[in-house]
Formats: structure tokens, C-alpha cells, sequence
């Protein structure tokens, strides 16, 4: 058979099979990451019927996916919006930081994989999934809780994170000693800055640069820009991701929004081609020996998100069952995990690496629906308890107080406000 034909039927079923497991977890309302995952386990190597002429458009496509994910979370973001939650959101970030990165560097050290693999796999365990969470939230009908903007504002602070933290690992991975890394890193900052800056006082005008009434102008205008800036920023040794990222920070109004409808499909598209993609790279049968680190990883990493989502809605002040709830939201890994293994993977830094990833992010994005629905009852219940066995405990006296002097503190409110709070003003 022709190279074309078998290429245009591999892909073809490729797209097919990832349209019906994404129907296959809309129908049961959960994410459908793990399922693209799996299907790219079942199609690469050592899986059950390997790809051949069509890897290689693949491999683009995933690179488009990584950059489009980026572009399409900073659409949902303005600069001001982004100073914002640097100044008033800074602390929870940090304890964001500390609590969930150390576990993976740990671990990473303690199987002895060395301090580059420690650096990412410190990403990977740091990261929450926007996506997964965004649609969590949806689903529940969370969006105009008051402890919403407390989860969003640490999703924002590690979406910010990513615009430092990427061009170190990039510099890490490429073998770069530390002046040439300082200097990425430098370059990295001052570019991100400036963009900000740029943002901050010109954004109106780069907006009206870029809009367009017919929206076939508005989509070729947004995506040829993205990539350009993406290859220029790679060609200086930052991420091609951090360039999409900053692209769609410097968008705002209307331009932002009708790039993010235009966008949409094309980014759901080639983010799936992308989870397959890392799944093709990843021999099914590497993961059972990494299976029980990834297990203890995933256990001890979604309760330290639960410890920084309290910590972070008690400083907002939002009563304990609100608290709970940012906890358990917060659980679920997802893209951005897979992406900064995918680099390690890339760059051949550690073989076991690709595997736990996977695994990890399996347990994780499944768990963290899980956890973001019971999380709040179960400790609720478990405090009613601990406060029966201790009559007039503080637990139980604490839980009543927060419920009467807050009656509708964390009650949603109607859906058009619940959309001001995600969505960009």
C-alpha cells in the first residue's frame, strides 16, 4: 500500500479513536487525559499494534498541542490581572511551591536519578491541571463559590511559575553549566517582563493590531503569531511554550475572546495528539516496576494539595467547608505534568522518568474529581466524629460556628457571576 494511504489511515484512525474516548468520557462525565494516554500506551512501543508513517506527524502535532495549551491559558488571563494575584496571592504560591514540589524532587533523589531528574520530576508533582480543574468546577457548579477565586489565583501563580521554571529545566536538560543556564534564565525573565510590561500599558493597541471582524483573518493572524513567537523564543533557548504563553497574555478584550473560541477545537485537537504522543514513548511494560513510587507519590502529593488549598481559603477567610473543597479541587495533574516530563523523555535524561510520569498522572487525574467531590463531606464527617468521642471539642463547636455565621459564604451564586470569576473581564 502506498505510504500516503497508509498514513492518511493511520492518522485518520488516530483522530476516529480519540473522538469516540472523548465522547466515552463525556458520557460518564470525567477527564478523558488518562483514556489518550492509554490509547498512546496501546499504539507505541511494546504496545499492542505500533504505529509506523504517521509517528512522525504525530511529533509535530504534540509540539502544536504543548503550544497551544500554553497560548490558550494565558487568553484566559490580562496582565493586570496577573500583577494582581502576584501581589495579594504570593504566599499561597510559595507554600503552593514548597508543600508539592519537594515530595517528586525527593523521590526522584531517593530512587537515584540525580538532581536534573529531581528538578522535573519536582515539576511534575507541582503542577495542578487548569484544564481538569476548570472543567471540575464547571461540572459541580462551583464557579461562583467564594473559595473559587482562592483555587484560580493558585492556578494563575503556577501558570506564572511555568514562564521561570521551564526555561530552567530547558537549560538543565540541554547539559548548559550554570553561566549559560543563568543567562537563559536572565534572557527569560527580561523577555517574560517585557512582555508584561508591553501588556500592562500597550495592550489595547496590540489587541487592536491583531483584531479582525472575519474570523478566519482573526485565527491565521493569532496562530501564525503564536508560532513565530514560540520558535523565536525555542531558537533563544526558552521554551517554545513560554513564548505561546506570554502571546496570549498581550491579547485582551475582545480579540482574547474570539481567539479563544476560534482556538478552541484546534487546541483540544492537538492537546489529545499530544497525550497519545507521550503515551506512544512510553513502554507499557516500564510501568509496573514504577507503579508503587508512583502510588506513594500520588497518595502523599494529593494531600499536601489539599493542605495548601485549606491553608490558602482559611488566609482568605472562608469557612471550613469551603477550605475542603479548595483542597480537594486542587488534587488533579494533568497537561502541564505530562509536558515537562515530556521534555525529560525528549532529552533521554532518565527512562524510568517517562513511565512514572504516566503512571502518576493516571492515578492523579482520575483521584482528583474524586477528591474534589468528597473531600469536603468526608472531613466534614470525620470532624463530627472526632468531635463526638471529645465532647464540646473545638472541632466540632468550630464546624457549627462556621455554618451559622456563614449560611451562604460558599453556596454558587447564579451562572452569569460564577462565569465573571473564571472567565477573562
Amino acid at each position: 500500500m502506498h505510504s500516503s494511504a497508509v498514513f492518511l489511515i493511520e492518522f485518520g484512525a488516530i483522530i476516529l479513536g480519540l473522538g469516540l474516548l472523548g465522547r466515552f468520557a463525556a458520557r460518564f462525565q470525567f477527564s478523558p487525559i488518562p483514556l489518550y494516554l492509554l490509547a498512546g500506551l496501546a499504539f507505541g512501543e511494546g504496545g499492542l499494534l505500533p504505529l509506523g508513517t504517521s509517528e512522525d506527524f504525530v511529533a509535530i502535532g504534540a509540539e502544536i498541542g504543548v503550544i497551544l495549551l500554553l497560548l490558550m491559558l494565558g487568553l484566559e488571563y490580562t496582565a493586570s490581572d496577573l500583577v494582581s494575584n502576584l501581589k495579594t496571592q504570593y504566599p499561597a504560591g510559595l507554600v503552593d511551591a514548597a508543600l508539592n514540589a519537594l515530595p517528586g524532587a525527593a523521590m526522584a533523589l531517593l530512587l537515584g536519578w540525580g538532581p536534573v531528574a529531581a528538578v522535573v520530576l519536582a515539576g511534575v508533582t507541582w503542577i495542578s491541571s487548569s484544564g481538569v480543574i476548570a472543567k471540575v468546577l464547571g461540572d459541580l457548579g462551583r464557579l461562583g463559590n467564594r473559595e473559587t477565586p482562592v483555587v484560580l489565583s493558585i492556578l494563575v501563580l503556577e501558570d506564572l511559575s511555568m514562564a521561570v521554571y521551564l526555561p530552567i529545566v530547558t537549560a538543565l536538560l540541554a547539559g548548559a553549566g550554570l553561566a549559560a543556564g543563568s543567562v537563559t534564565l536572565a534572557i527569560a525573565l527580561g523577555v517574560a517582563g517585557l512582555v508584561l510590561l508591553l501588556a500592562v500599558r500597550y495592550g489595547r493597541h496590540i489587541s487592536r493590531f491583531v483584531s479582525s471582524d472575519d474570523p478566519e483573518k482573526l485565527l491565521l493572524v493569532v496562530l501564525g503569531l503564536t508560532l513565530v513567537v514560540a520558535g523565536l523564543a525555542q531558537q533563544l533557548q526558552v521554551s517554545a511554550a513560554v513564548g505561546a504563553f506570554l502571546v496570549g497574555i498581550a491579547l485582551s478584550g475582545e480579540v482574547a475572546e474570539g481567539a479563544h473560541n476560534l482556538l478552541a477545537p484546534l487546541r483540544d485537537l492537538f492537546a489529545a495528539v499530544f497525550f497519545v504522543f507521550f503515551g506512544l514513548h512510553t513502554d507499557p511494560a516500564s510501568i509496573p516496576p514504577v507503579l508503587l513510587p508512583a502510588l506513594a507519590l500520588a497518595v502523599v502529593t494529593a494531600l499536601t494539595k489539599i493542605a495548601t488549598g485549606y491553608w490558602a481559603a482559611k488566609r482568605a477567610g472562608i469557612s471550613v467547608k469551603g477550605r475542603w473543597r479548595a483542597g480537594g479541587t486542587l488534587v488533579a495533574r494533568g497537561e502541564f505534568s505530562i509536558v515537562i516530563a515530556g521534555l525529560a523523555v525528549t532529552a533521554g535524561i532518565e527512562p524510568s522518568l517517562g513511565p512514572l510520569a504516566t503512571a502518576y498522572v493516571l492515578i492523579l487525574v482520575i483521584l482528583g474529581p474524586l477528591t474534589a467531590r468528597y473531600t469536603e463531606p468526608v472531613a466534614t464527617r470525620l470532624t463530627e466524629r472526632l468531635g463526638r468521642r471529645t465532647p464540646g471539642g473545638p472541632a466540632d463547636t468550630r464546624g457549627r460556628a462556621d455554618a451559622d455565621a456563614e449560611p451562604s459564604a460558599d453556596a454558587p451564586h447564579d451562572a452569569v457571576e460564577g462565569q465573571d470569576v473564571v472567565g477573562r473581564p
